[in-house]
């Protein structure tokens, strides 16, 4: 196939403009295309977006291509067209367009490489300034994003914009820890949080398993012991196959990654440079007593101060172009579409000020940015229905709000609070407290009771508090929940049975089975 009429437009007045560069066909064949072609084509699609100022992708019969390319005549501004009912396999052309931009219908809009979207969004974007602002846009930087740091929001980000067709820049490095120890990408989740911790979890659970087993019958006279070392080995492991995935992932998208530390040197411009990896220096220490007035002082090679995660965001050089950190906290704030102070640069993930430290929170947040950037969408992360769960011995899950910031928003005199403990099935052979576990929902009774917090404590919370949590975007009522048959016996089920509200002071004890 071949890709014809290719043109420029300038004005409606004047001769017509010349025709432009055909791109290169791939090989022949016909009907849909093989993968390999399909591949080819969307490849050049993405170099001719990327080699022009404007591009439109049209219809000659299209009313509404017709008034696109009507207003960037009236702007004067130089267009490439490719009217895709005169090209060869323009059905196959408007396929890959719709895989690139998710978008069916033309005409389809690229100013200086960002998807504008159809008629209407290229329209409103004329209106609001915003495509003036694309048009203005500088095409000679090396890169349309660089993302500083490869966890999960920035490795999110750099594919969904590589996705769309952006030239994309990972930078990712940790320093080693005194005794060599090296992170691989993916950041905190992959390397030393969710998946370690949850892999852990299961080991614990596991030998929970082993004591309540003999209540349910089975007999063992072989001592049973633990190997930390099998553990984590196997752990490693897997945290290794899943760094090497996220490579892999960025390599097929042709996403530059560079394991290097990035730092900006002045605006929208950034220096990399591979950290001295050798052991720290003597640390002098000195530690008074809370209590009393004992002192104690020590050299020490390394120093943990084991009370949560600290931002990396003192070497980046946010300074030299103006970027505001919380002086407290070295946490970033930002409005409601993750842009800083500077408005070309934008944060994701657990760096962000009083926003949620979650993986797939940073995962959504990532996704969403590159698709505002690039894709011409304007969904923004909820930071608000986020499930997530405490992977404790005994699970906590929660989504939305807790019941103190639910009164703050709300007053408490409009909700309700409708709670209860519960006994799992499988502690009562086992002889396990029957009153540890506890259900609770917050709801708001000026719209419905519809439920604006979920919280539960007790066996697989986070598988529990995952359905619920879709239940709650789709606007879940305390009518809907008392509707709703459970699945009988399982801990899930106690939602669907709640009565008991906190305001009627009723006990909320188990008193048998």
């Amino acid at each position: 196939m071949s890709l014809r009429r290719l043109g420029n437009v300038r004005g409606a007045a004047g001769p017509p403009s010349p025709p432009g560069r055909r791109a290169r066909p791939p090989a022949p064949g016909a009907g849909r295309l093989s993968g390999a072609a399909r591949e080819e084509l969307r490849r050049r699609l993405l170099g001719l977006i990327e080699g022009h100022r404007v591009v439109i992708f049209s219809k000659t019969y299209c009313p509404h291509s017709t008034r696109v390319k009507e207003l960037f005549s009236s702007l004067g501004v130089d267009c490439n067209i490719l009217e895709l009912d005169q090209v060869d396999e323009g059905a196959s052309v408007q396929e890959a367009l719709s895989e690139i931009t998710s978008q069916r219908t033309v005409p389809s809009v690229f100013v200086n490489r960002v998807h504008v979207g159809g008629c209407d969004h290229t329209f409103q974007a004329h209106q609001s300034g915003l495509l003036q602002q694309l048009l203005q846009q500088d095409p000679a930087y090396d890169y349309d994003l660089i993302v500083i740091g490869g966890g999960s929001g920035g490795l999110s980000c750099a594919q969904e914009a590589a996705v769309l067709g952006r030239k994309v820049m990972v930078l990712d490095f940790v320093v080693p820890s005194p005794r060599g120890t090296a992170w691989g990408l993916g950041g905190t989740c992959v390397n030393v949080g969710c998946i370690p911790k949850k892999l852990m979890h299961q080991a614990a659970l596991l030998g929970q398993a082993l004591t309540d087993s003999r209540k349910f019958g089975w007999e063992y006279s072989q001592q049973v012991r633990h190997s930390w070392a099998t553990m984590t080995e196997a752990i490693q492991s897997h945290i290794g196959s899943l760094s090497w995935s996220h490579r892999l992932a960025l390599r097929e998208k042709a996403v530059t990654y560079v394991n290097s530390y990035g730092e900006f040197v002045e605006h929208h411009k950034v220096k990399v440079q591979q950290l001295e990896r050798g052991l720290p220096g003597r640390l002098k220490v000195v530690a008074k007593s809370t209590e009393g007035t004992e002192t104690i002082e020590g050299i020490y090679n390394t120093v943990l101060l084991a009370i949560g995660r600290d931002s990396c965001t003192k070497k980046l050089g946010l300074e030299k172009i103006g970027v505001n950190v919380s002086e407290k906290t070295g946490k970033i704030p930002v409005n409601d579409e993750e842009q800083t102070s500077v408005p070309y640069v934008y944060a994701v993930g657990d760096v962000l000020e009083g926003k949620p430290q979650l993986t797939p929170v940073a995962v959504q947040a990532g996704k969403l940015l590159a698709r505002r950037l690039f894709g011409g969408r304007s969904e923004k992360c909820d930071y608000v229905n986020v499930p997530t769960v405490v992977f404790t011995p005994l699970e906590y899950g929660c989504c939305g709000y807790s019941e103190e910031k639910a009164g703050e928003v709300y007053q408490a005199e409009n909700l309700n609070v409708y709670h209860t403990l519960f006994w799992p099935l499988e502690w009562t052979v086992a002889g396990r407290d029957n009153n540890t576990c506890y259900a609770k929902i917050i709801c708001n009774k000026l719209d419905n009771d519809r439920v604006i917090g979920f919280h539960v404590l007790g066996p697989n919370a986070g598988e529990i508090t995952q359905g619920f949590a879709a239940a709650m975007k789709c606007g879940l009522t305390k009518q809907l929940l008392d509707d709703t048959i459970g699945i009988h016996p399982t801990c899930g089920e106690v939602f669907t049975t709640l009565e008991i509200t906190k305001a009627s002071g009723l006990d909320i004890t188990q008193k048998g089975c």
